[in-house]
């Protein structure tokens, strides 16, 4: 049995949550980074024993629409399938349901899933510094009892909260924009998920390309790239009633 990572994180957030479920699996583990267009899902070679987790954020309820499309390339081959799902203490709506469908249609066992609040990657005073500890502890323990499944052979899984059809994707409208801080370093450029931003000129982004998810922002060196302060405020208000209390981490066995 081999364990691989498959982590679509671009703030850091989903890739802090696996970590903690990983953390004491005694195995060589291979990380792939979903984030990087590079990455070729289908040259990823799986056998049955091995055992995958993957794990996206919530965007809107639903599965990142450039993770569903390059996650549609991965191979299962009977291999174990550990999906993960992590949101910013709103809500995380169809994003398992999605998640289990697209790796059941590609030949996983889906064994386990997981539900993890980390902060949110816009308004970040809603589940601020989220993986704290508390949620180190528990999300490993999370992963000390999916792995047992594992090693014992058993492969059935609940019901996961979830409709089908999923609800209506939708964009946040949040396009970072670069301010006179810019130096054209290019970091954001070589950086961006999706390839939105103009390498030979990384102050122009193509808006119909952006897919909100701030990786841009968290790896500017100089802070040069923002969201309209606007609209962060009155999504914030938006959210608040949602967001306001502390939601749980959830396992699915």
């Amino acid at each position: 049995m081999k364990a691989v990572q498959i982590i679509f994180s671009p703030t850091g957030g989903t890739q802090k949550v696996a970590d903690h479920i990983l953390k004491d699996w005694e195995m060589p583990i291979t990380k792939v980074d979903l984030t990087d267009p590079g990455v070729d899902p289908s040259a990823i070679s799986l056998e049955r024993e091995d055992i995958v987790l993957i794990a996206v954020p919530s965007f809107g309820g639903r599965v990142p629409g450039l993770a569903a499309e390059r996650l549609e390339h991965l191979q299962g081959n009977g291999a174990w399938g550990v999906i993960v799902c992590v949101y910013g203490n709103r809500a995380y709506e169809d994003t398992l349901v999605e998640l289990q469908d697209i790796l059941q249609q590609n030949g996983f066992r889906v064994a386990a899933a997981v539900s993890a609040v980390a902060e949110h990657s816009i308004i970040h005073e809603y589940a601020a510094g989220r993986p704290d500890s508390a949620d180190a502890e528990e999300l490993a323990q999370f992963g000390k009892k999916i792995l047992e499944k594992a090693v014992s052979g058993e492969d059935a899984l609940p019901s996961l909260p979830g409709n089908r059809p999923y609800k209506k994707s939708g964009g946040s409208g949040l396009v970072p924009k670069a301010g006179r801080e810019c130096i054209g370093c290019g970091a954001c450029a070589a950086k961006c998920p999706a390839q939105a931003i103009c390498k030979d000129d990384p102050k122009n982004t193509d808006g119909k390309k952006c897919i909100s998810c701030m990786r841009c922002v968290v790896q500017c060196p100089k802070s040069a790239r923002k969201v309209n302060s606007a609209m962060v405020a009155a999504a914030a208000l938006a959210l608040k009633k949602a967001c306001s209390e502390r939601k749980g981490n959830e396992l699915f066995l």
